[in-house]
């Protein structure tokens, strides 16, 4: 965990304080840390990773063929659920501005972090469309319903958004590299395989300079207010769900993405869980908290473990199947 006592005042005494001022104390912080993504996440274009050569008319009412691009149906949905996703994205920053506030360095990080993940949605509609990966009318057909109906996790205060975005776009970033491979893997030579990679990392990138936004941002709140933090830990793991909620068919696209290993259990406890709420956030270590923080502890604390065993014979039932 980075030490973060250099930008936050001495001397106050422990209370547990309100959202409101835990995101005045904070903004020094987000101010830091959207210079640094400002230093590090370098701009980049689309239209350099799509490979337009390989696209022509699509005529009226032409069927699609999925031989075009041979892939697993698993490979497809996470393709699919990752840029209607993306589509949705005006509704999370609606979420973003409310939890955090349209003013001042909140307002300038919701609007960049608004920019890019635009940018993901512009690039990965313009690869699917044209190399045919994913037919066009399914798409459309899922955008209009995903947007018409704006579902997206609704977190219930800003300590409860800083985790849950920082949980979420850490297995983002993980989903699109492993499904940036897996074009590889099944495609070989095919020519929408190397773009596809190529631009399935870009994007993984940005996904995780957000999240080490997110990370930094928790492990000042919990530096300044552990007790107000922990409880929302322990909601947030409990309740932890992808977002993709209101896409068409959604639950089957989930099943068959964690089947395929592109995200499931136990690559949420080995690669997210472990390393950043144990490891990284240390929340074995926290003190003085109060009674309520040390019971959301204990409770977080059994939630990982519980997480790991049944990840562990989820996995073991898998290999049995193959």
């Amino acid at each position: 965990m980075f030490a973060w006592t250099a930008y936050l005042p001495v001397g106050r005494l422990l209370h547990v304080m309100t959202d409101g001022a835990l995101l005045e104390e904070l903004a020094p912080v987000a101010e830091r840390l959207t210079h640094r993504h400002y230093d590090t996440c370098k701009p980049w274009y689309p239209h350099e990773f799509v490979p337009w050569s390989m696209g022509r008319d699509f005529q009226p009412d032409e069927v699609w063929d999925p031989a075009e691009t041979p892939l697993p149906e698993s490979v497809r949905s996470a393709l699919f659920v990752n840029l209607l996703t993306e589509d949705n994205l005006p509704y999370y920053f609606q979420t973003i501005d409310r939890m955090f506030g349209n003013a001042g360095i909140w307002r300038e990080w919701s609007h960049r972090w608004t920019a890019e993940e635009a940018r993901h949605s512009i690039a990965l509609r313009e690869y699917l469309t044209v190399t045919r990966t994913l037919d066009p009318r399914l798409v459309e057909d899922g955008r209009m319903s995903q947007m018409s109906g704006g579902q997206v996790p609704d977190p219930d205060s800003p300590v409860d958004g800083f985790v849950y975005v920082a949980l979420q776009e850490l297995a983002t970033r993980i989903a699109h590299r492993n499904t940036g491979r897996a074009l590889v893997e099944h495609l070989g030579d095919h020519p929408a395989a190397k773009a596809g990679y190529d631009l399935l990392n870009r994007v993984a990138a940005d996904e995780n300079f957000h999240f080490l936004f997110y990370r930094d941002l928790t492990s000042a709140a919990l530096e300044i207010e552990p007790s107000l933090v922990l409880p929302a830990l322990e909601r947030q793991v409990r309740e932890f769900e992808m977002p993709g909620t209101g896409i068409p068919g959604f639950r089957a696209h989930a099943e068959l993405i964690a089947r395929d290993g592109l995200y499931n259990l136990q690559q949420h406890h080995d690669q997210i869980l472990q390393p950043v709420v144990m490891k990284w956030w240390n929340i074995e270590s926290l003190q003085g908290l109060t009674a309520e923080a040390e019971v959301a502890r204990d409770a977080l604390l059994r939630r990982i473990q519980r997480i790991g065993r049944v990840a562990l014979r989820l996995a073991d039932r898998a290999r049995e199947a193959v």
